[in-house]
């Protein structure tokens, strides 16, 4: 969360702008510049980005947390209204100043990316504003209701009492969270932004999941906070004396919790009485502008909603052909739509929905990943400091949450990046998608690349926080194919399970654009994924409920998995026996998160760079 708020920030930003204006104009007119110049320039654009993201960490208790700080530890962040209008004028502020006070032909190269980054980010957040209330703030898959939970349990680390006591005051400050919280989803529906029908049931589950057992109810069972609580406790070195106050004002604070819970229940039960199945972004106001920009944003390209959904057929219909040939292979007699019927069907492919089965599943993920650590030399020359750990989903969320998903670990590289197996229906765990599944989450996938963007030197931290959703979901794709180069997928099923896991993400460019642009109803992309994919009934429904609530993020993947294909055959042709693909990959991950446009100037500067006469 970007939380930005404060006059006293603007002010000295305006200060500078005024201090600079004289040794910036003086430099407007100039086209070259020395060592020495373009050095300092590069310096004094580099100290305003630790500047700018020393504030913004500052306004974010949640991002301190995130980061493995401790400042601000029993905060949470401000997610007013008027504090997202704050950050737009203060980014108004420093748009200024980037232009006014900064030459930006006397910038070394990599300052000069930055520069152009920062400046993008900055105009997309202010033109983006008037979409501020665009989007659903309590859904199934990141909504408070579970996010702030999981956070304390997964983030808020416990290394002492002190520790501990801002824990017990962040239970304390919640409701005032979930006031605002509540203030957000009446100023949306207001606006006509309401919540679909079908989120009210999965979002008031997950709340009363929070509030039910000890201290909340009368139960053998302690509730998931309290547990957690307690768990941190008995964490740390003290006497039965000690933990009793600790347990009091805990106690007592969670009642506040229960109190912030009661409200937003209260709430949604009262707006689901008019909430409507129309589930489009088309239904909002100026909903097609909206549903061109968040295209625009999510793919960083120009590609319209038609060219993605003609994209995502054709993408279709040549995974079909080559799961065909697998078919083939294995020896199926029928069609491939009966072959999809056999893969959903036969127990072969599952594990038994026990509580071994489950833990099987998230220790042999763990072994997959084990197994592709020792490989990644082969294919890559930076690798990441930071570990990865395999767990399953809690059980407050896992009815709600995806299948799998991954959580970065801090900075500082203390705790780990976490890979996320949803264990609560086996049978949307097929083992044939494991080993995908697993290279996508974890490695090479989403640790390796966001870990070795945490942990770049020579960048601004910006750059090494930020995301663009095509890029990061595009090679989170492009590696669940890395490694059938190496020889894994040797199973003719676990390399259907790779195709199935690219089928999906290719209907998800024909069901996103279908629903939020043709006015496709729930049942119709539902339909879609059944009829084209081998995936349960339970996966289609979550995936069409996602693209309801999350309008146009999930047509990333493909997008960006494409070109960094592209990109890839594209050295390769031009550099024939100099191609390196440990050089490729280092060029795609070595600047960290860039839009697909910036990506390709970087390879097509790399080619350049081997083949300097081509």
């Amino acid at each position: 969360m970007k939380i930005i708020k404060t006059s006293l920030a603007i002010l000295a930003i305006s200060l500078a702008i005024t201090s600079c204006q004289n040794t910036a104009d003086s430099k407007k007119d100039k086209t070259t510049f020395t060592e020495v110049e373009m050095k300092q320039e590069s310096e004094k654009l580099n100290n305003f980005f630790a500047k700018v993201t020393e504030e913004r960490i500052k306004k974010s208790p949640m991002m301190q947390t995130r980061l493995g700080k401790k400042d601000d530890y029993d905060k949470w962040d401000d997610i007013s209204l008027k504090a997202k209008a704050d950050e737009v004028e203060l980014s108004k502020n420093y748009l200024t100043w980037l232009k006014d006070s900064i030459s930006v032909n006397a910038l070394d190269k990599k300052s000069k990316l930055s520069y152009d980054l920062f400046k993008q980010r900055l105009e997309n957040t202010i033109e983006d504003h008037k979409y501020e209330l665009y989007h659903y703030p309590l859904n199934q898959m990141h909504g408070m209701q579970a996010e702030i939970p999981a956070f304390l349990i997964n983030m808020h680390q416990v290394s002492d009492v002190s520790d501990l006591k801002a824990y017990i005051k962040r239970l304390g400050n919640m409701k005032p969270l979930f006031d605002q919280l509540i203030e957000n989803l009446k100023a949306s529906h207001e606006k006509g932004i309401k919540i679909p029908k079908f989120v009210f049931e999965k979002v008031i589950r997950d709340s009363k999941n929070v509030i039910t057992g000890q201290p909340f109810t009368d139960s053998k069972e302690n509730s998931v906070l309290y547990e957690d609580f307690l768990k941190k406790l008995n964490s740390l070195d003290l006497s039965e004396e000690d933990k009793k106050p600790l347990i009091k004002v805990a106690k007592k604070n969670l009642e506040q919790v229960k109190v912030a819970y009661v409200n937003l229940i209260e709430f949604l039960n009262h707006e689901e009485s008019t909430a409507t199945t129309d589930d489009g972004a088309w239904k909002f106001p100026n909903g097609q502008e909206f549903y061109a920009n968040a295209l625009q944003r999510t793919t960083t390209t120009d590609l319209s909603a038609k060219e993605i959904h003609e994209i995502g057929l054709n993408e279709v219909k040549r995974i079909h052909g080559e799961m065909n040939v697998i078919k083939e292979k294995v020896g199926f007699k029928g069609s491939l739509q009966e072959f999809f019927k056999f893969m959903k069907n036969d127990p072969q492919f599952y594990y038994p929905e026990t509580k071994k089965g489950k833990e099987d599943y998230v220790t042999d993920a763990t072994k997959i990943i084990n197994t592709m650590k020792g490989r990644l030399d082969e294919l890559f020359i930076t690798k990441p400091k930071a570990d990865l750990v395999t767990k399953p989903v809690e059980a407050f969320r896992e009815k709600s949450a995806g299948k799998a998903f991954y959580q970065r670990g801090s900075m500082d590289g203390k705790r780990p990046g976490t890979y996320y197996a949803n264990t609560y229906d086996m049978k949307s765990m097929p083992s044939y998608q494991m080993e995908a599944l697993a290279y996508h989450e974890g490695i090479p996938g989403h640790h390796m690349q966001i870990s070795i963007a945490q942990e770049l030197d020579g960048i601004p931290m910006f750059r090494k926080l930020g995301g663009y959703t095509a890029y990061v979901e595009g090679w989170a794709l492009y590696c669940e194919n890395i490694p059938k180069e190496l020889g894994f997928y040797k199973d003719p099923y676990s390399d259907f399970g790779r195709l199935a896991m690219e089928l999906w993400r290719a209907c998800r460019l024909v069901v996103d654009t279908g629903i939020h642009e043709m006015k496709w109803t729930r049942q119709e992309g539902i339909d879609f994924y059944e009829n084209n994919t081998p995936n349960s009934s339970a996966d289609c429904i979550k995936m069409v409920d996602r693209h309801i609530v999350m309008p146009s993020q999930a047509t990333a993947y493909k997008i960006g998995m494409l070109k960094i294909m592209e990109l890839r055959e594209k050295s390769k042709n031009q550099l024939g026996d100099k191609f390196d693909i440990r050089e490729f990959h280092e060029v795609v991950l070595s600047n960290g998160p860039v839009p697909l446009n910036i990506l390709e100037d970087l390879v097509d500067e790399y080619i350049q760079g081997k083949n300097p006469n081509s």
